[in-house]
């Protein structure tokens, strides 16, 4: 899938143990990086945690 800027995603699944963000939190892509499957997020709740499609993270369109 290809991620542009302004895209608003939401969270289905994430491997990071220490972030708050739960399933179904939204926010908007920053950028995303295709070599990496490294998705930049400006989330709505205030985290810039950033998504790697690669290692288990999960978005969906929202």
């Amino acid at each position: 899938m290809t991620y542009k800027r302004g895209d608003r995603i939401a969270l289905v699944h994430t491997t990071d143990p220490h972030t708050h963000l739960t399933e179904g939190d939204q926010g908007a892509v920053k950028r995303y990086d295709a070599g990496l499957a490294q998705l930049y997020v400006n989330w709505d709740n205030g985290s810039t945690l950033s998504m790697l499609l690669g290692d288990g993270d999960e978005v969906r369109p929202a």
